[in-house]
This record gives structure tokens, C-alpha cells and sequence, in this order.
């Protein structure tokens, strides 16, 4: 199975897609920000915002929206290895093997 590299615009997607999935809201009304910080053991992490109202987002939570993206939109294996990387160029980008 070859490596994919899914980049930051559709890592976002994901987390619409899983938190509208959650709250039964359409993707479109959930806008989402994606963070690194390099001082606590580079660490990944986001705030969803739907309505007004900010949820916070921890890496394992980008990780579970990534394996919906991965079976539901790519229809492949969801329990994929899923490793979250800071590109320079790129901004979050998450490495799928």
C-alpha cells in the first residue's frame, strides 16, 4: 500500500466532516483552525467553532476525523498509520502509511 500525504486544506475537511457527523450539523457550518507547538513536545492540536461556540481539538481527535476522511472520502483501510508533520511549505500535513 503506498504512503499518502493528505494536506492541511483536507485535514480541515475531516474535522468538519467528523464534528458535523457528531453534531448533526452540515460540514459547512463548522469552521476549524489547526495549531503546532513545538514547546510542549510538538504537539498538534485545533479548535473547532460551530455557531459561536469553540470546541477544543487534541491530536487524537485530528487523528479519529483523518480515519473517517480515510474510509469514508479516500475508501481505504482507516486503520492506516497516521503520523502528523509541521511542512514548512505545506503548514500540518498528516503522512499515511
Amino acid at each position: 500500500m503506498e504512503s499518502l500525504i493528505i494536506p492541511e486544506q483536507d485535514i480541515i475537511n475531516a474535522i468538519c466532516l467528523d464534528v458535523a457527523k457528531k453534531t448533526q450539523i452540515p460540514p459547512e457550518n463548522v469552521e476549524v483552525e489547526l495549531f503546532y507547538d513545538d514547546e510542549q513536545e510538538e504537539t498538534f492540536t485545533g479548535k473547532a467553532t460551530i455557531d459561536g461556540q469553540a470546541y477544543s481539538l487534541q491530536t487524537i481527535h485530528i487523528i479519529e476525523a483523518l480515519r473517517l476522511w480515510l474510509e469514508e472520502i479516500i475508501h481505504t483501510n482507516p486503520n492506516r498509520g497516521i503520523q502528523l508533520q509541521l511542512d514548512d511549505e505545506e503548514g500540518i500535513v498528516a503522512l499515511i502509511h
